[in-house]
């Protein structure tokens, strides 16, 4: 049986409190389990976006023809870790030069993606994108475009390298993403 999901719109946050991200960097358990460690985020969800199907599915975001990117939508509290921030580690832990792939991910629902939710991300998004150029001997591919639509993933895909840390694709892809984040980013660990 099908669920209904959750459809959010940047409108829906109140700004004075907190902030929102919104990314796509391949499977998406890799940049939720990645970024629920990180100090001074709030939340993280699995979900779709970028897409021209309303309410899709896993099974047909999957399939590549609903143009969705598996993503993150990142809660968190600017007064403890910035957009920068939480960009300097999404172009660190995942491969922004391979265009629609992430390792034996393949697809367009794995796309290298940054979807802004105003004009300051934007600006941000481009900076952190131009200075990847450092990290990375390849051309970068990361779209930067603006979100319109974001809809929750299922209930199982949440929080899933918690739930699911000796399942093979955790092991073998989700864990290294991780150890990768926790040495390269041990100021931003939450305590």
């Amino acid at each position: 049986m099908e669920q209904t999901k959750t459809t959010t719109t940047p409108a829906q946050v109140n700004p004075d409190i907190v902030e929102v991200a919104t990314l796509g960097g391949g499977c998406f358990w890799c940049l939720e389990a990645v970024y629920q460690e990180m100090k001074g985020v709030l939340k993280v969800e699995s979900g779709y976006a970028g897409g021209h199907v309303p309410n899709p599915s896993y099974r047909e975001v999957c399939t590549g023809t609903t143009g969705h990117a598996e993503v993150v939508q990142i809660t968190y509290d600017p007064a403890v870790v910035s957009y920068a921030d939480i960009l300097e580690v999404f172009f660190t832990i995942h491969d922004p030069t391979t265009l629609n792939r992430q390792g034996n991910d393949v697809g367009t629902q794995y796309r290298s993606v940054i979807f802004y939710h105003n004009d300051e991300q934007k600006k941000t998004a481009q900076a952190a994108k131009s200075a990847a150029v450092q990290l990375w001997p390849k051309p970068i591919v990361t779209e930067i475009a603006p979100l319109d639509r974001f809809y929750k993933a299922e209930d199982y895909h949440q929080n899933y390298y918690r739930s699911n840390p000796s399942q093979p694709y955790c092991v073998y892809v989700v864990g290294p993403k991780v150890e990768k984040f926790r040495e390269k980013f041990r100021d931003r660990l939450k305590q």
